[in-house]
C-alpha cells in the first residue's frame, strides 16, 4: 500500500459549508456510463489491471476453512495460466490485491496464503460489520484481534447514526481510535453510503474519515440495499482529490457492493483515471471490493484469447 495517511485536525468550518450539486453529479455519472469503452487488447489490459486491484471477498455466514483456502488459492491464481501465457502475461505475477474475510477467518486466510508461498495481504472487516451497532469497546477489540491474527488491512465500518445526526466530532474521534487500534495495519473506512441520506453527507463523511487518518475510504459493506453507485463514487473521489490538494496526503478509494461485471470494473477504472489520474489506478490507492467480479473478468479474458465464451466447467471456481 501507499504511505500512511497521518490525518489532520478536524476542520468543522470547511465541512459545514459543503453542499453537493446532486443533479450535476448525476449528469456526470450518466456521461461516464454512456462513453464507448476500450476494446480488444486495450480492454484485456485494463481487465488485468482490474484483477490486480480486487479485494477478493468472502463474507458469508457459511464461510469455512476450506472455503477460505479455495479463496486464497484463487487470489494467487486469478486467471487461468494458459490464458495468461497466450497474452504473454504469465510471468508478470498477476494476483488479486488482497483477500477480505471476517475476523474469525483471518487466521485461516493467513495460513492458506503462507502455505501457497505468496505475500498477498489479508484484509479483515471489523467494528461490528456491517451495521456498527455494537459497543465501541467491542469494536476496538475486534480490530486488535484481527491484527493479532495477521490481518494487514482492516476494513472498519462507521456508525451511520453519527452522520445522520451531524455528530462530526464524535465520528472523527471514533475513527481516530480505530486508527490507533489498527497499529501498523492499513485502515479502510466503510461509509455505508446507501444509508447516509444525501450526497452532501457522503462528501462530509469522506472528509471526516480522511481527517481522522483513514488510508482508504470505501463506499459500502455490500450488505446495504444500495451499495457502490457511480454518483457516490464521483463525490468520494473528488473528496479524495480535495483532501490531497489541501494536505498533500494521498488516500485510496474502494468501491464495493454490486460490482459484478467486467463492464462495471472498466467504468470504475475510467472514473479513477479521469478524476485522479494514473497513480490512482494501482492497488496502493485503488481497490475493488467484490466476490463474483473475478469470474466475469476471467470469462471476458477467455473470450479475448479464444474467440468464444467459456462454459461453466471451463474456468475454476472463485
Amino acid at each position: 500500500m501507499s504511505a500512511r495517511n497521518p490525518g489532520t485536525e478536524l476542520d468543522l468550518g470547511s465541512i459545514s459549508r459543503v453542499q453537493v450539486n446532486q443533479p450535476a453529479v448525476i449528469r456526470h455519472a450518466e456521461q461516464i456510463q454512456s462513453r464507448r469503452t476500450v476494446k480488444k487488447d486495450w480492454q484485456a489490459a485494463w481487465l488485468l489491471r482490474a484483477v490486480t486491484c480486487i479485494d477478493l471477498t468472502a463474507l458469508s455466514g457459511d464461510d469455512t476453512p476450506s472455503n477460505i483456502h479455495r479463496l486464497c488459492y484463487k487470489a494467487k491464481h486469478p486467471i487461468r495460466e494458459d490464458l495468461l501465457r497466450a497474452m504473454s502475461m504469465h510471468d508478470k505475477g498477476i494476483t488479486t490485491a488482497a483477500v477480505c474475510v471476517y475476523p474469525a477467518r483471518v487466521a485461516d486466510a493467513v495460513k492458506a496464503l503462507k502455505a501457497a508461498g505468496c505475500n498477498i495481504p489479508v484484509a479483515s472487516v471489523a467494528t461490528g460489520f456491517p451495521a456498527a451497532q455494537t459497543p465501541l469497546k467491542t469494536r476496538l477489540e475486534e480490530i486488535r484481534i484481527a491484527v493479532e491474527d495477521g490481518a494487514r488491512e482492516i476494513d472498519i465500518v462507521i456508525n451511520r447514526t453519527l452522520v445522520l445526526t451531524g455528530q462530526w466530532e464524535g465520528l472523527y474521534e471514533e475513527i481516530r481510535q480505530f486508527r490507533q487500534a489498527c497499529g501498523d495495519a492499513h485502515m479502510k473506512t466503510i461509509l455505508g453510503t446507501g444509508e447516509l441520506g444525501s450526497l452532501t453527507n457522503v462528501y462530509k463523511a469522506s472528509m471526516v474519515a480522511m481527517m481522522a487518518g483513514s488510508d482508504f475510504i470505501k463506499t459500502s459493506t455490500g450488505k446495504e440495499a444500495v451499495n457502490a453507485t457511480l454518483p457516490v463514487g464521483i463525490v468520494m473521489v473528488r473528496a479524495v482529490r480535495d483532501f490531497y490538494w489541501k494536505t498533500g496526503n494521498k488516500v485510496g478509494f474502494k468501491p464495493a457492493g454490486g460490482i459484478r461485471s467486467a463492464k462495471d470494473a472498466l467504468t470504475w477504472l475510467v472514473l479513477m483515471k479521469e478524476e485522479l489520474g494514473d497513480e490512482w489506478l494501482k492497488p496502493d490507492l485503488f481497490r475493488l471490493g467484490a466476490s463474483t467480479l473475478l469470474s466475469d473478468i476471467e470469462r471476458q479474458i477467455y473470450h479475448h484469447v479464444t474467440g468464444r465464451y467459456a462454459a461453466y466447467h471451463d474456468l475454476p471456481m472463485a
